[in-house]
């Protein structure tokens, strides 16, 4: 479905950590796809696992400060999409339950967004 609205900020909520360097590898490239489609519908995606990506190899920041900033980014989109894998992400959870709360609009699935005229 196209329409002439006005693109969406779009966060996308998925899993990030994993038990593995190369599973946390892999949920990134997810992330970056589902983020990539988003952006092709017309959209902005805000995509965190990009934002931070593997930086907790790189710095030593509590998990807690990349949790909250992914908080703060969130409140300032229109929605949320959850990443294929988000209902075992307890991040994803809280991410969802905090965009409720919010009053952001929810997509559980690609297609539920519209695409807009480019």
């Amino acid at each position: 479905m196209k329409t002439n609205g006005k693109p969406l900020i779009i966060y996308t909520a998925g899993p990030y950590r994993a038990p593995t360097p190369q599973d946390v590898d892999q949920n990134i490239l997810t992330a970056r796809g589902v983020a990539v489609k988003v952006w092709e519908r017309g959209h902005y995606a805000i995509c965190p696992h990009l934002n931070t990506n593997q930086f907790e190899r790189l710095c030593d920041v509590p998990d807690s400060q990349w949790l909250k900033g992914d908080l703060v980014m969130l409140e300032r989109c229109d929605a949320i999409l959850m990443v294929p894998g988000w209902e075992d992400s307890a991040g994803s959870r809280h991410e969802l339950e905090h965009a409720k709360a919010h009053g952001l609009q929810v997509f559980y699935n690609l297609t539920e967004i519209p695409t807009v005229e480019i």
